[in-house]
């Protein structure tokens, strides 16, 4: 088997073994209600108050506007002064494009990045992973915050979670999940190795792309504005908690979920996210799980709980997804797609 054809296989595997995944959890989602529960669904995704929903969506566009800001704070310290429209389009563009493939948003946001501005493919990633570095931190302290306020409801939410799975089917698919990750990973070294023994130009080409992406990365201690940096961070995430919250204004149902319960619904569908493709079919599942929980005591019966719980988990996707599919089309049109130096001016600072 060819180098381009193990190349192709790889990336075959990392789009459709999350993207299986994101429609077995869709089947599983909608077949799990019984019939009454579905017209339940039905009838709540109809009467729903879609301003809050509309409101929910500019708020998560607004997020994404900051981290479009934000980007510029790692980037000026290596010489490079962007175009706000640029990264932004870049940033819309790599959110549509993780949707299809998991994980490749990122490298496309800095390709994107290098053909429209000229920062280097290298270094753009590496300040792309440093931004990641400082949201892995936010996440981790709004999970400590929600096990803080609701350590005993996310218990009793991961039961329910593990009790609605078959445990013997469960087992099988991750045997096999782990079998196939195992095959790549070996595939992958043993590529790897063969080029990094036969190739001087891998090598060469390799150790300058790690010299570069370390050199991002640590672009994030050299910023001059460490505290617009972490603000903006702070902001970015309190919006994708607001826009996550608004949301249960939809349903006089929802409206009077506690805190702990929107931190667990918001933890539970931020991980959603990372399961699949965009969230596909773990987002509404979990988020549906948790709002059911919370307003299965105050309904008449389990099938109204779960069918305007799932109904909500899925308008809070649905609105999110569409959002990012249309305006990462419009930036993939807008965005310029070579860089061009002007007026003599250097490569990457001639851009306000």
């Amino acid at each position: 088997m060819s180098y381009i054809t193990k190349s192709r296989l790889l990336t075959l595997l990392k789009v459709f073994i999350p993207l299986g995944i994101g429609i077995f959890l869709l089947w599983h989602f909608y077949q799990s209600m019984d019939v009454n529960t579905k017209l339940i669904f039905y009838k709540a995704i109809q009467e729903a108050n879609y301003f809050w929903i509309g409101l929910s969506v500019l708020l998560g566009l607004l997020s994404h506007a900051i981290r479009a800001y934000r980007w510029k704070y790692v980037l000026e310290p290596l010489g490079y002064h962007t175009k706000f429209k640029h990264r932004f389009y870049a940033v819309m563009s790599g959110y549509l494009i993780n949707l299809l493939i998991p994980r490749a948003g990122e490298a496309s946001r800095a390709a994107l990045l290098y053909n429209s501005d000229g920062v280097p493919f290298s270094k753009g990633v590496g300040t792309i992973i440093s931004e990641r570095i400082v949201d892995t931190i936010m996440l981790a302290f709004f999970l400590l915050l929600t096990l803080y306020v609701g350590f005993q409801d996310l218990i009793h939410v991961k039961d329910i979670i593990i009790h609605n799975h078959n445990e013997a089917e469960a087992s099988e698919t991750n045997q096999l999940i782990l079998i196939i990750l195992l095959g790549i990973i070996a595939i992958g070294i043993l590529v790897f190795s063969i080029l990094w023994i036969k190739s001087d130009t891998f090598r060469s080409k390799l150790k300058k792309f790690i010299a570069d992406l370390i050199f991002g990365v640590l672009s994030i201690f050299k910023t001059k504005k460490p505290f617009h940096f972490i603000l903006q961070s702070l902001s970015i995430w309190i919006l994708y908690l607001l826009y996550f919250a608004v949301c249960f204004y939809a349903f006089e149902e929802t409206q009077q979920i506690p805190t702990q319960g929107i931190l667990i619904g918001f933890i539970a569908g931020t991980l959603g996210i990372t399961f699949t493709n965009g969230g596909v079919g773990a987002y509404p599942y979990l988020v549906g799980i948790v709002v059911s929980y919370y307003i299965g005591a105050q309904l008449d019966s389990t099938e109204q709980a779960e069918g305007i719980g799932k109904a909500l988990g899925l308008i809070i996707w649905v609105a999110q997804t569409l959002m990012m599919i249309v305006i990462g089309l419009i930036s993939l049109v807008l965005i310029p797609k070579k860089f061009k130096i002007k007026n003599n001016e250097q490569m990457g600072t001639n851009t306000k």
